[in-house]
């Protein structure tokens, strides 16, 4: 009888553990280094994960290189092989806290939020600081951000060849729902 009970607490402590956080294993991120008048430089990837601790306000994420498709099937090869090198650096992170964050708060109207982290891209890992903006819905929590980073601080070098129809300035959107 003991063990029983000493069976069920470990399996209902695991369960309460296990809801601490809040995770999506669906996210996109979409990303676009476009410069007018030339081809659309774009990619997204629809399966990021992304965890947040309700509790600290702690966000992470994570985004394998390889899952970015982009329209034009000899970009995506460019982008894995010459830019990205996604053998050699197969994924992106992000690590951070939302600032004054309380999912109590939390309404079907998007809150604003400011998130501090570090992101981790092409083994170079850069401060970011922006906003998410964040919702209550049946389907969990729904974040969106948006942001800008610069492919030089990553040291992605654009060849001189493209430089003119390839932006550093890469605008990035993440869209995710966590449950």
């Amino acid at each position: 009888m003991k063990k029983i009970i000493v069976i069920a607490i470990l399996a209902f402590s695991n369960w309460a553990i296990a809801q601490e956080k809040l995770v999506c294993k669906s996210g996109i991120i979409t990303f676009e280094a476009s410069v007018p008048s030339f081809e659309e430089v774009k990619a997204t990837n629809k399966s990021v994960t992304v965890v947040l601790n309700p509790a600290t306000g702690e966000i992470a994420s994570l985004a394998l290189v390889k899952g970015f498709r982009f329209k034009v099937a000899l970009m995506e090869e460019h982008f894995n092989e010459n830019y990205i090198e996604s053998d050699q650096y197969p994924k992106a992170t992000f690590k951070g806290k939302l600032e004054n964050f309380d999912s109590n708060s939390l309404t079907a109207t998007p809150k604003d939020f400011t998130v501090n982290g570090k992101l981790e891209l092409h083994g170079k890992t850069v401060a970011i600081k922006t906003v998410i903006k964040m919702s209550k819905s049946s389907a969990g929590i729904n974040m969106l951000s948006n942001f800008s980073v610069n492919a030089s601080d990553f040291n992605i070098a654009i060849p001189s060849v493209v430089k003119s129809k390839v932006s550093n300035k890469i605008n990035v959107q993440l869209n995710a729902v966590l449950k």
